[in-house]
């Protein structure tokens, strides 16, 4: 239940928070499971947020182990259809418990779901590709000797800035894989290198090796009320950067962080100065327009940071 209504909000913060999102191949986003979509790994969480939000049906994705540490923590990102996947790095007695994540990953693909997983297996914040692990593989064969059929969608993200906001983001799926088409080799090991070979060959013509930010022409209309959203929001916004800014420093979790806040921080923002209004004495219904009209300018704002780069 979660899931679906936080959806709508997040697509409206998109909406703020970034410059502009460009989809290519938008069809390949409506495909119905099963389908594993194979993703590259540059922006943590806020990778799956933008994805996500660009699918049309529910995915799963695969996250990592340390974020469900904390019962409270483990029972919200269950509910947001998260998985908790183990690297060696959170602990070599966490290993064997990747075991359990692949099953439910196969539960929810033979019942026709969505999986997404970030074939790198970790977050580094530079263009290009990293090498592979063998998570994704393992999910694919399995379900392929489970003769569940299948469908792998290799997709790359790509972002004109990880400190910004107001950014480019370009969402590319790339052709759909079929199982049967990769795994023809009678020994696993042979099977996975040809499942990663195959990823490998797609996703490095849709992962950027290096910025290709695109810069849109001034739209002078906009300048005078991006200053106005600049001005009203600033008593908001700044101190929550500044606080993001400390909190993520040296970590890769700046824009996932901070969207995040927003999220959930901004409509108490804009229901604090309507109250305000009304305690003046403007009509309730006027401060209401707050609700429409200040994200509108938060919009204009962000859209004039993005012709500033």
């Amino acid at each position: 239940m979660i899931y679906p209504i936080l959806k709508i909000f997040v697509r409206l913060a998109l909406k703020i928070f970034c410059g502009e999102i460009a989809v290519h191949n938008h069809r390949a986003l409506n495909t119905k499971g099963p389908l594993l979509i194979t993703a590259n790994h540059p922006n943590s969480f806020f990778d799956a947020v933008i994805i996500g939000a660009q699918c049309k049906y529910p995915i799963h994705f695969l996250a990592r182990g340390d974020a469900f540490k904390k019962p409270w923590h483990n029972a919200l990102l269950k509910r947001l259809n998260m998985i908790p996947i183990y690297r060696l790095s959170e602990g070599k007695e966490n290993l064997h418990l990747n075991e359990k994540t692949f099953q439910i990953s196969q539960e929810i693909l033979s019942k026709g779901g969505i999986v997404l997983i970030f074939i790198e297996g970790l977050c580094v914040q530079e263009y290009g590709l990293r090498p592979f692990k063998k998570g994704a593989a393992r999910i694919a064969l399995n379900c392929h000797q489970a003769n569940i059929p299948l469908k792998i969608l290799p997709l790359g993200i790509n972002y004109s800035d990880f400190r910004k906001v107001g950014m480019y983001v370009e969402v590319h799926p790339g052709k759909l894989l079929q199982t049967d088409e990769i795994f023809n080799a009678k020994d696993t090991a042979s099977n996975l290198l040809a499942f990663n070979n195959s990823v490998h060959e797609e996703l490095e013509k849709l992962v950027w090796t290096k910025n290709k930010n695109r810069r849109p022409g001034k739209n002078y209309w906009i300048v005078l009320f991006a200053f106005l959203g600049e001005l009203i929001h600033a008593p908001f916004y700044y101190p929550v950067k500044s606080f993001v800014v400390k909190k993520t420093k040296d970590t890769v979790f700046y824009h996932a962080v901070l969207c995040g806040i927003l999220l959930f921080t901004y409509p108490l923002y804009v229901a604090l100065l309507s109250v305000l209004l009304i305690v003046a004495g403007v009509s309730k219904l006027l401060a209401l327009c707050l609700f429409i009209v200040l994200p509108l300018l938060a919009y204009l704002a962000v859209q004039q940071k993005k012709f500033r780069y």
